[in-house]
């Protein structure tokens, strides 16, 4: 299926996936990669590789609740990052399939800088912490939404986070010491979840009830929307190096876009 619009021409891909038991909460690509991996209720992470679709994922068990997020390191591809619905956050050898460190700092979503890793976002609440990752200390405090962060990213050149509560969507820039710049209010369906678009750099597409929306943020505070779901789409994922975008929902589909 192909839909036109004024950014490009988006198509949904053939290449549809299941494996978990529970709600998937959150997908992301291994840098450079067609590998992703995707965190569930089910309290488990699992690694799959995109160009290969029929083959089984592998799978990553260890937390003891609700895996709510994860997030691989830009330089590290072997290196990932979860955190879990009691603030419990690990880091996984994904090659061995283990578990090395334990910490607390993140209970609903986590992602690294994207390119050089040395600091980490987590989302906790309505604030977002941004850590050095070599000294596990708060560096900076995002604070602005009035609702509980249901999802964060990073901008392709790691200088901006975006990030949505239910009722809107911010961008923040680390350079001005955790900043808002742009701030987008909710008219519609509930905000869930958010990325930055791959291939337009200056455009943030946000995950709702069954639609994506498409944000250009320095050239209106309105959207374009599209079906997308059955249910709520409760993670996004970019991939610059193919240009593709996954979707995970709550009807337990894993779609890709481009």
């Amino acid at each position: 299926m192909r839909r036109r619009s004024s950014y490009g021409t988006w198509k949904l891909s053939v290449d549809v996936m299941e494996g978990h038991s529970d709600l998937i909460t959150d997908i992301r690509f291994r840098p450079n990669s067609t590998v992703f991996a995707t965190s569930s209720f089910d309290k488990s992470l699992q690694i799959w590789d995109a160009s290969k679709p029929t083959n089984p994922p592998s799978k990553l068990d260890g937390h003891s609740k609700h895996v709510m997020s994860l997030d691989f390191h830009p330089r590290m591809g072997d290196v990932l990052c979860s955190c879990d619905s009691s603030n419990e956050m690990r880091i996984w050898n994904v090659t061995r399939q283990t578990c090395v460190h334990t910490s607390q700092g993140g209970s609903r979503q986590v992602r690294f800088q994207p390119q050089r890793g040395d600091l980490l976002a987590s989302a906790s609440g309505n604030i977002i912490n941004l850590i050095d990752v070599e000294t596990n200390k708060i560096t900076y405090q995002f604070k602005g939404h009035d609702k509980d962060v249901r999802s964060l990213c990073w901008d392709n050149g790691g200088t901006y986070i975006a990030s949505v509560s239910e009722d809107s969507a911010r961008i923040w820039t680390i350079n001005l010491g955790g900043r808002c710049i742009y701030h987008l209010h909710c008219t519609g369906n509930k905000f869930e979840s958010c990325t930055f678009h791959p291939g337009y750099a200056q455009l943030m597409v946000i995950g709702t009830n069954q639609r994506l929306e498409l944000w250009s943020p320095t050239d209106t505070n309105k959207t374009q929307s599209y079906d997308a779901h059955d249910d709520i789409i409760a993670a996004l994922a970019d991939s610059p190096h193919t240009e593709t975008i996954a979707s995970a929902s709550h009807d337990n589909w894993l779609k890709l876009w481009k």
